[in-house]
């Protein structure tokens, strides 16, 4: 099992701020990183209004190259207060993931644009902006397996994955 680092498993309410500590952190990463980031992107529950969350702003870093972002990205962005978790490569293959703070506040993935996952992030994302019916569905299914779960996060991720391949495969259908 792996234990949710931050204690228990919380979802809380939607908080406005949410959108702003996410332009905050993408300025500094933007700032650090320089011409190395092409793009950097609010992803997760926290990037969706009305959505209940884990309190951990999302970051979606595209580099041109994840080879490249491994030499060159990750000091900097270890110098604004990231934890480089390399173990997470397991999980996320051709990502780097980085966390912030205790509890979590923040979590980096770089990877290329190009890749197949960057895609399923924003997908998501923008479905769920675009449908509240979906927000209301993921929230309350969120809240019950945080509490079904406690501190068990691979089991958390896990029991969502048929909501989201569900979602996605409704987002698909509708571009």
């Amino acid at each position: 099992m792996e234990r949710y680092g931050g204690g228990a498993i919380v979802v809380v309410d939607y908080r406005p701020e949410w959108p702003a500590m996410f332009s905050e952190e993408r300025a500094k990463i933007a700032d650090a990183l320089g011409p190395l980031a092409i793009a950097i992107e609010h992803i997760g529950s926290t990037s969706v209004p009305g959505l209940g969350a884990k309190p951990i702003i999302d970051l979606l870093v595209g580099v041109r190259s994840v080879a490249e972002a491994r030499s060159r990205c990750i000091a900097p962005i270890e110098a604004l207060g990231y934890a480089h978790l390399p173990e997470y490569q397991a999980w996320l293959p051709e990502q780097i993931f980085f966390r912030k703070g205790m509890p979590w506040t923040h979590h980096i993935h770089v990877m290329e644009p190009s890749h197949p996952r960057w895609d399923h992030y924003l997908l998501f994302r923008d479905y769920l902006r675009a449908h509240p019916e979906a927000v209301a569905a993921y929230a309350t299914l969120k809240r019950d397996l945080a509490e079904a779960h406690q501190d068990d996060i691979a089991a958390y991720r896990n029991a969502k994955n048929a909501f989201v391949a569900e979602t996605l495969a409704k987002a698909r259908a509708a571009r």
